[in-house]
């Protein structure tokens, strides 16, 4: 019997070594042909544009819809993702700055989105993601616009106001905060906690319920608060999995936000408009007049002509005292012919309406 376990296990593995000859020359076709396409496309065109938000998209999709398991599909998806990351890189590498330093949430979105093959430009804060992109120094942004759990990141939305940057993307990223400490600290003795502001929020009810006594200290992001504790005794961090691993910390508490759900999306951001990929989203600011009915006249064309709308925020303008924008995020793409009507309708109403971007709905 035992001979024929061997037998069996040894067959098993020949197998699997025939599979991955197989799958290292198709992915190597892969990528002769992804080169092919840089050649047909630079001829065509010098400032050809490689990265197809849109493409990509249907692809992703595809490969999730054919999907036969035993692998789930966002699984099977992330292989590919890796794959069309790679393959990109040899036609032409993308560059992304995101809210550093590195280790922050938002690197983790921009190689959950770009794949592991762009080259991640860390940003001291969001209005330098923004400056980045707008001078053409990297190609796209990734910058933080809503946590289930606190609400939206006021400062992106802000920033959409003096930009003329469009929104070419999104990706939702599920938060894990982690408690975490260095081989430096006195666990007995944590007097000082740090973290984003945000995340320290997050997880409020488990610090008043573990540590009430110790200070909670607001940094720009979670990887300068895993960066900073490791030259202190008296402090721990709160932050994720990708800043523990960059920093050689140490979780003595895992999961610690007071939502288990809790998540976070993220805009991609950048010069170009995107194409219709068959299921999009768009996203607009508006100004209105300051008189009743002002919220009711942007939603009523919505209603009439039964569109989704998927979030609806406000903030104050800066034309005047009392006077408020509002962002607005719908299903469709600004070309599709419901979506054109409804806009239509809207700007007849509005002091000023500016469309942001229309861009395919998040795939992982």
């Amino acid at each position: 019997m035992a001979n024929d376990k061997k037998d069996d296990l040894g067959h098993l593995r020949v197998q699997i070594d025939q599979l991955d000859q197989k799958i290292l020359d198709l992915i190597s076709d892969r990528a002769r042909c992804a080169q092919e396409v840089a050649r047909v496309k630079t001829a065509a065109d010098p400032d050809a544009v490689f990265y197809r938000p849109e493409r990509e998209a249907k692809v992703l999709r595809k490969i999730m819809e054919k999907n036969v398991g035993p692998l789930n599909d966002e699984e099977m998806a992330r292989l590919f993702r890796e794959i069309m990351s790679a393959c990109l890189a040899l036609e032409e590498p993308i560059k992304v700055a995101f809210l550093g330093p590195e280790g922050t949430f938002t690197q983790q979105a921009a190689l959950k989105h770009f794949g592991h093959s762009a080259v991640s430009v860390p940003m001291a804060s969001i209005d330098d993601v923004f400056r980045e992109v707008a001078a053409g120094a990297v190609n796209y942004g990734v910058v933080p616009v809503e946590n289930s759990t606190e609400g939206v990141v006021s400062h992106t939305l802000d920033s959409f106001m003096d930009s003329s940057l469009k929104i070419c993307g999104e990706v939702v990223l599920r938060i894990h905060q982690h408690m975490l400490v260095s081989e430096n600290t006195r666990r007995d003795q944590i007097t000082r906690i740090y973290s984003h502001a945000q995340s320290l929020a997050q997880c409020r009810k488990w610090l008043d319920s573990h540590w009430p006594m110790a200070e909670r200290v607001a940094v720009s992001s979670n990887a300068e608060a895993a960066k900073r504790i490791k030259g202190e005794w008296n402090s721990a961090a709160i932050a994720g999995d990708m800043a523990a691993d960059m920093y050689g910390l140490e979780k003595i508490a895992d999961k610690i936000e007071d939502q288990p759900d809790n998540s976070t999306r993220f805009l991609i951001i950048g010069n170009e408009g995107v194409p219709a990929s068959g299921d999009d989203k768009t996203s607009m600011v508006i100004s209105m007049r300051n008189q009743p009915g002002a919220l009711h006249a942007i939603l009523e064309p919505f209603h009439v002509h039964s569109l989704d709308l998927t979030r609806v925020e406000t903030r104050p303008s800066r034309s005047g005292v009392w006077n408020y924008v509002f962002f607005v995020d719908f299903e469709g793409h600004k070309d599709d012919p419901v979506v054109k009507k409804v806009l239509e309708r809207l700007a007849e109403r509005a002091n000023d309406l500016r469309v942001l971007g229309s861009y395919p709905k998040g795939v992982l």
